[in-house]
């Protein structure tokens, strides 16, 4: 197993830091966005896991992974207006660490970069290291676009 590092094109978001940091802090939020629709488009980009019973709380997002049982990713650090750290548990096949950095760029504007670390083997790179890659630039561009009130 070995530790890759993905990170995603700097994105200009059109709101202030800190409501974008509470936004996003809290998954509860998330679940606007979670939905048969979102699910059935990440099953058609790797039709071989399936999401379903995808639930969340202002901390963790639990979901099952068709042959990989229950899975979940918990906010594990928040670092007010600046950053936000995730890691994953349960039957991912991948260790993953997340964050999401923000800097404000004025009152009204934040740039935002997502860092992906992923533990791996080195099939499943072969495999999904593509997917990665191009995932964490599409996931940033969603969270850009989010309604943030």
């Amino acid at each position: 197993m070995s530790v890759n590092k993905y990170i995603s094109e700097t994105k200009y978001i059109g709101h202030n830091q800190e409501i974008i940091f509470n936004y996003l802090s809290n998954f509860e939020n998330l679940s606007r966005y979670i939905n048969e629709g979102l699910l059935e488009k990440a099953t058609e980009q790797i039709p071989q896991i399936k999401i379903t019973d995808f639930e969340s709380d202002s901390d963790s997002c639990r979901f099952n992974l068709s042959g990989m049982g229950q899975s979940e990713i918990r906010i594990v650090n928040r670092d007010p207006h600046k950053t936000i750290k995730v890691e994953s548990s349960g039957g991912l096949p991948i260790g993953i660490t997340f964050w999401i950095q923000l800097l404000p760029i004025n009152a009204y504007q934040t740039k935002m970069r997502l860092t992906l670390h992923a533990e791996m083997s080195m099939m499943i790179k072969m495999m999904a290291g593509k997917k990665l890659e191009d995932g964490i630039n599409r996931l940033a561009d969603m969270l850009a676009q989010l309604p943030y009130q």
